[in-house]
């Protein structure tokens, strides 16, 4: 088996870790859109709606920052 540098493996990792997190995130984000589009017409809807998409601002933030290369 052919030892490959870790400067050549950094990039595919990247590249495996948004392939297999960014359909989860996906996922997610299309379950949350009905919630999306009813919540803000119930009492105290708005807020709620906020910290919806700050949960999905961060997911999304974690994802692409976790894919970074050091």
């Amino acid at each position: 088996m052919l030892a490959m540098p870790s400067r050549a493996i950094a990039p595919l990792q990247r590249v495996l870790v948004l392939a297999l997190l960014a359909p989860a995130l996906l996922l997610a984000t299309l379950a949350a859109f009905p919630a999306l589009v009813i919540i803000p017409f119930l009492s105290d809807g708005t807020n709620r709606t906020v910290s919806l998409l700050r949960a999905h601002a961060a997911y999304a933030s974690a994802l692409l920052t976790g894919s970074r290369s050091r």
